[in-house]
């Protein structure tokens, strides 16, 4: 098996190759970030990171998906309002903290002319989003929000809002401004099953 067919599986030092593989990232950026540079950092062979990841675009993959300053925690604080705020303010540290902003930036800054870059970022981010399911099917068996809400397009309204106001905005993610984008957005979701918002 490689670490292809299993996001935990790797190396004895797949750990200190994920870091080495992110920091590069964040350093050099997606086209000047090499398997042999990586290679270098982690102190393995080349050929050690070939035989588990077969192109760089797996080992970046692999890389965001389990790598410990990427992980986040899936929220159960028994509201839906409760774990969208939660999981905003995790969001918001990924955004923001030294050891994850510039990798964040990275893989979000993906376009068409890094169209292996953007690639990699889609399966981070499908990866993040079936975990981030659990949410919304507690949500919907408390009675919540409707069964056919969109989980993609509720965490594209919280987190593009975080995106927005650092990026584009400049401003600060306080966790007040956290808890009023969870309250929005929960409210606004709630409101179509006639249900209002609970409180955390």
């Amino acid at each position: 098996m490689s670490a292809t067919d299993s996001p935990t599986a790797g190396p004895r030092k797949a750990e200190v190759i994920y870091l080495a593989a992110l920091e590069l990232l964040a350093e050099a950026g997606y086209d000047d970030m090499t398997m042999e540079a990586v290679a270098h950092r982690s102190g393995v062979n080349k050929t050690t990171l070939y035989r588990w990841w077969p192109s760089k675009d797996a080992l970046v993959a692999a890389a965001l998906t389990v790598a410990a300053p990427l992980r986040i925690s899936i929220p159960d604080t028994g509201t839906f309002r409760g774990d969208l705020a939660a999981l905003g303010r995790e969001i918001a540290r990924l955004l923001t903290a030294e050891d994850t902003a510039a990798i964040a930036a990275a893989v979000l800054s993906a376009s068409a002319s890094r169209p292996a870059l953007a690639t990699v970022g889609h399966r981070f981010f499908s990866d993040r989003l079936e975990r981030e399911q659990a949410i919304f099917d507690r949500a919907v068996a408390r009675g919540e929000i409707a069964a056919d809400t969109d989980a993609g397009t509720v965490i594209d309204l919280l987190a593009g809002s975080l995106w927005a106001r650092l990026v584009l905005r400049g401003l600060t993610l306080g966790p007040d401004y956290v808890d009023t984008i969870a309250d929005i957005v929960a409210r606004g979701v709630s409101e179509r099953t006639g249900q209002p918002a609970s409180a955390e």
